[in-house]
C-alpha cells in the first residue's frame, strides 16, 4: 500500500476510475444517495490517497483557498468499509491537513462535516461556523481549522 498526493493532471486513467469508483461506493451506494459527484472542481484539486493495487483503502480532495471556499478545503474524505477502524482516516486527515498547511502554506480550512462525525473534525482542531443544514438530505455543519 503506498500514499498517494497527486493533481488532477497528474492522475493515471486508472487511478482516477479508481476514486470515482470509491466515491460513488461510498456516497451514492453505501449513503443510498443521489447527488452530482463530479461537480467541476476535481481538476483544479489534489488527491490524496492511499491504495493497494486496484484498490482505494482512503480518499480526500484537497482543494486550494479560492476555489470553492475562500479557505483551503478538505471534502470528499472516505475510507473503503473493508478498512475502516484501522486508523486510515485518521491517517488521510493528518497528511491532508499538513498538505495544505505545511506545504501550499494554507491559513484556514474548511469542510463540509456530516453532522454526526462532527466531534471526530473538532479532534482534528475544526470549529463549528454555521448551523445544522441538509445537504442532499443528509446533516451536515461546516466546520474551519485556523
Amino acid at each position: 500500500m503506498e500514499w498517494k498526493i497527486k493533481s488532477f493532471q497528474q492522475l493515471s486513467p486508472n487511478e482516477l476510475y479508481a476514486i470515482i469508483q470509491a466515491r460513488i461506493h461510498v456516497f451514492v451506494v453505501e449513503q443510498a444517495c443521489m447527488y452530482q459527484d463530479l461537480d467541476g472542481y476535481d481538476q483544479d484539486s489534489f488527491h490524496l490517497f492511499l491504495q493497494d493495487a486496484d484498490e482505494i483503502i482512503a480518499y480526500a480532495r484537497l482543494l486550494p483557498s479560492s476555489t470553492i471556499y475562500k479557505e483551503s478545503s478538505i471534502g470528499r474524505v472516505i475510507t473503503n468499509k473493508a478498512y475502516r477502524g484501522k486508523g486510515y482516516g485518521h491517517e488521510l486527515m493528518k497528511r491532508g491537513m499538513a498538505f495544505l498547511l505545511e506545504q501550499r502554506e494554507e491559513r484556514e480550512i474548511r469542510l463540509q462535516a456530516e453532522y454526526y462525525i462532527k466531534d471526530l473534525y473538532k479532534g482534528y482542531g475544526f470549529e463549528e461556523v454555521s448551523d445544522v443544514f441538509l445537504e442532499d438530505g443528509i446533516e451536515h455543519i461546516y466546520m474551519v481549522y485556523k
